[in-house]
């Protein structure tokens, strides 16, 4: 009985020190804002715009890379494209 309660003790003590590493890393990867400057607004790096901008990558043949680290032109070029989806 004694081991049994040390080890529900172990494991509750594991469960309170590691529920907000696993809370903080999901609430990481919610999408980030990204800054539209020829439209003049905001857009949510979220599943619909990972899906647009992967659409737009196929359809002008360009390579996957991370809408960041693209070239200001290249980012324009995304952003009309962008707003024509709508």
């Amino acid at each position: 009985m004694r081991i049994f309660s040390r080890a529900l003790t172990t494991f509750a003590l594991t469960t309170a020190l590691a529920a907000p590493l696993l809370i903080g890393g999901c609430a990481a990867r919610v999408g980030y804002r990204s800054y539209d400057p020829y439209y003049n607004d905001y857009h949510t790096w979220d599943n619909n715009e990972v899906t647009v901008y992967s659409k737009w990558e196929t359809d002008t043949h360009r390579d996957h890379k991370d809408f960041r680290k693209r070239s200001p032109d290249e980012q324009k070029e995304y952003w009309t494209y962008r707003h024509n989806q709508k």
